[in-house]
């Protein structure tokens, strides 16, 4: 089944039950310094499972775009992507795991026609006061029951599972298995954070296993014969003092992997063969006049970074190459296609362009943003491909310096990584050329302490969970709607939001305007804040549809929104469509204060702020 009726069916089937279909939400998290990207379809959802009332009602369904940055060394492996679409369904405290495990089933068997002999599901195991998920094993029991198979409960696997000691798993009659770690989810270890057990959904592909695994395969072993297509997250406990407790309104989250549906729906053995991946895979043959079945590492790379890049460039939040932030994967994601294009001996000008057309005219009808953002997208690739390629030239010269060693040592080698961006697999090419070796396991070293640096740094700049619901933080939310209208009324009406960033320290917030602001238009603007905050104005609310909010005044900053939405207005001063939460008076801001005023990008400003 192609992907297009995969999607389209997934829709429908929901909308059928209930389901409000929402729009998929930017790549670039608002509002939430937790996250680089949106890195699964429940990101957006989470003031809703927290308990807001979501105007669209309590069933939710939509395809969302994600991004993992963690996984751009995975791929080359036939089914790691960086990019990727999940299909998803929500009930906000309405039906939990009976109707959710049943038609998800009914989905996979009726829907798109998988073999029910080849799906099989994992469970919670349990853990000290959260016990084994015995209500889902006894749902999935029956469920397969209806579908002509009688399924056993496997083995426990816990996490430290050994395949070298454990015993032969019985794949034909064990069909159900409990794991614990890998069938456990929690928003963090904050009390108030929700959490609970979730039940995935894995295909047999077929694969032989791999005994570079160990001498015995289960669901979650990375041979791959085993490929996971869904996970349904039954959110039933909220962090206490005392423990977790049981939540009197439970939430479902299901979450499918588009590229992975079509993979086993298409009956073939990579994402990279599927219909969302083809015609792209045809280009780079084009380009190179290479094929794909003797490079497969090098077309999987240069695919999946040339789609990455041009989602999040193309993004109603546009990310541009850079060296830091989200910015900086995009830069590495480019780079390192390019590099994988030059092992390929593709030469042709430009043509970071012709691929990325080929792209955007692929997702054009379900991402419109992408080609009304086009041109900006082939410029960004086009000035990044120039600028490497003058870093390669460098990167050359230094090699030569090196040639005279021997032994390439690894402190040059990561130089030559870190520094120049070339791959490791370059350098040995390179290296066997000039009849020098290189200190691998002194490079990998310095690889591990590289990421892991990496790693804390990234914990310590994003710490926290997914949003930060606290007071401070909701205070300001608000803060950010006030400051916007005195930046229209100091500054003039066409400036626009283009982003905002909120920690209970502080507000960053990006508008566009061409110039910097001099000591007195942020005097100004300041002085104004605070006098909204001192003039003690209610904050209102209304859910209507977006049209109406647009016909009543309300502005949003956003390109994307489902058919209801919740619009604030601060009278006199602010109407907009926004998703909350939100204090109930400005006097309850406190005192406005601007820290900092810099250039964000070209032609957008940015703003720090804090209360005091």
């Amino acid at each position: 089944m192609k992907s297009k009726e995969i999607r389209y069916k997934f829709l429908e089937f929901y909308k059928e039950r209930g389901h409000s279909v929402i729009p998929s939400s930017s790549l670039v998290p608002e509002n939430d310094p937790s996250l680089l990207f949106v890195n699964s379809g429940m990101f957006p959802l989470v003031p809703y499972l927290l308990g807001e009332t979501h105007p669209e009602g309590k069933r939710l369904v939509n395809f969302q775009g994600s991004f993992r940055s963690d996984d751009i060394e995975e791929v080359g492996d036939c089914r790691h992507t960086t990019f990727f679409e999940m299909l998803g369904n929500w009930s906000l405290g309405d039906y939990f795991k009976e109707e959710q495990l049943g038609w998800w089933f009914e989905f996979l068997i009726n829907e798109i026609k998988l073999d029910p002999s080849k799906i099989y599901q994992t469970v919670y195991s349990g853990d000290g006061d959260i016990k084994k998920d015995e209500e889902s094993i006894k749902i999935l029991k029956g469920i397969y029951k209806k579908y002509g198979i009688e399924a056993e409960e496997g083995p426990s696997i816990e996490n430290n599972f050994n395949p070298e000691v454990s015993p032969e798993i019985d794949f034909k009659k064990d069909r159900i298995f409990t794991y614990k770690g890998d069938n456990w989810w929690q928003r963090g270890n904050a009390i108030g954070e929700l959490g609970g057990p979730d039940s995935e959904t894995f295909y047999d592909t077929g694969k032989k296993h791999n005994l570079a695994f160990g001498r015995f395969c289960h669901l979650n072993c990375d041979c791959g014969r085993f490929l996971e297509i869904g996970n349904s997250v039954f959110m039933q406990y909220q962090k206490s003092s005392s423990g977790w407790t049981e939540l009197k309104n439970k939430n479902v989250d299901f979450g499918g992997g588009l590229e992975r549906l079509a993979m086993v729906s298409q009956g073939v053995n990579s994402i990279f063969k599927t219909d969302l991946f083809i015609p792209i895979i045809k280009k780079i043959e084009d380009l190179s006049e290479k094929k794909y079945e003797n490079n497969v590492k090098e077309f999987e790379i240069i695919a999946d970074h040339i789609r990455a890049a041009v989602f999040l460039i193309g993004d109603e939040r546009g990310v541009v190459p850079s060296n830091k932030q989200q910015g900086y994967f995009v830069r590495r994601l480019i780079r390192r296609a390019i590099r994988y294009g030059k092992q390929l001996d593709i030469n042709s000008k430009e043509w970071l362009s012709n691929l990325s057309n080929e792209i955007i005219r692929d997702y054009k009808e379900y991402y419109p943003e992408l080609e009304k953002n086009s041109a900006f997208i082939f410029n960004e690739l086009y000035k990044e491909e120039e600028k490497f390629n003058l870093t390669i030239e460098r990167g050359l010269k230094e090699f030569k310096k090196i040639k005279k060693d021997e032994i390439i040592s690894a402190k040059d080698a990561f130089n030559l990584y870190q520094t120049y961006g070339f791959p490791i697999e370059m350098i040995e090419e390179m290296a066997k050329e000039t009849g020098q070796k290189i200190d691998k396991k002194g490079f990998n070293d310095r690889i591990i302490k590289h990421k892991e640096l990496s790693q804390t740094a990234s914990a310590g700049a994003f710490k926290g969970g997914l949003v930060d619901s606290s007071e401070k933080t909701t205070k300001l939310h608000t803060a950010t709607h006030l400051l916007l209208s005195a930046l229209k009324t100091v500054l003039g009406e066409g400036v626009v939001q283009r982003g905002s960033n909120i920690t209970s320290e502080r507000l960053r917030f990006d508008f566009t305007y061409p110039k910097k602001m001099d000591d007195r238009e942020i005097r100004e603007v300041e002085g104004l804040v605070n006098k909204y905050i001192k003039d003690d104005i209610p904050i209102l609310v209304e859910d209507m549809s977006f049209s109406e909010a647009i016909s009543s005044g309300a502005t949003a900053s956003a390109k994307k929104y489902p058919e209801k939405v919740r619009v604030y207005s601060i009278p006199s001063v602010s109407r907009e469509v926004c998703q909350g939460p939100h204090i109930k008076r400005t006097s309850e801001i406190g005192v406005f204060k601007i820290i900092k005023e810099e250039s964000s990008s070209s032609g957008i400003r940015r703003i720090k702020a804090k209360l005091n």
